[in-house]
């Protein structure tokens, strides 16, 4: 079982840059590629970026190329997503994944997930 903890979403100004984490529980993280994916209110959850076990491969929606970098630590067992140059469709709950054994643009393949946290993008 693997648990996994986002945090670092809250409220920016349009153009600003937050830097979300997701801690993960389990101590073979490094084995899992890892995934961010969001869901702005009424709208389906989707695809934001995600990364190999190794950062040797890196997926991202093609809408969010150029302001998304994804990045992970496994000595710390966290994935990051930093996000730059916010817009208001910016706007949703942020989730991390997790899944074996690596990355995929569908959600429905990966095995375990975080809570969320929300991103508000408004001035």
């Amino acid at each position: 079982q693997v648990q996994l903890v986002e945090s670092g979403g809250g409220l920016v100004q349009p153009g600003g840059s937050l830097r979300l984490s997701c801690a993960a529980s389990k101590r073979t993280f490094s084995n899992y590629a890892m995934g961010w994916f969001r869901q702005a209110p009424g709208k389906e959850r989707e695809f934001v970026a995600a990364i190999s076990w190794s950062g040797g491969t890196i997926l991202y929606a093609d809408s969010l190329k150029g302001r998304f970098t994804i990045s992970r630590d496994n000595a710390k067992n966290t994935v990051y997503l930093q996000m730059n140059s916010l817009k208001s469709e910016d706007t949703a709950v942020y989730y991390c994944a997790a899944r074996y054994p690596g990355p995929s643009y569908t959600e429905d393949r990966y095995d375990y997930w975080g809570q969320g946290t929300q991103v508000t993008v408004s001035s």
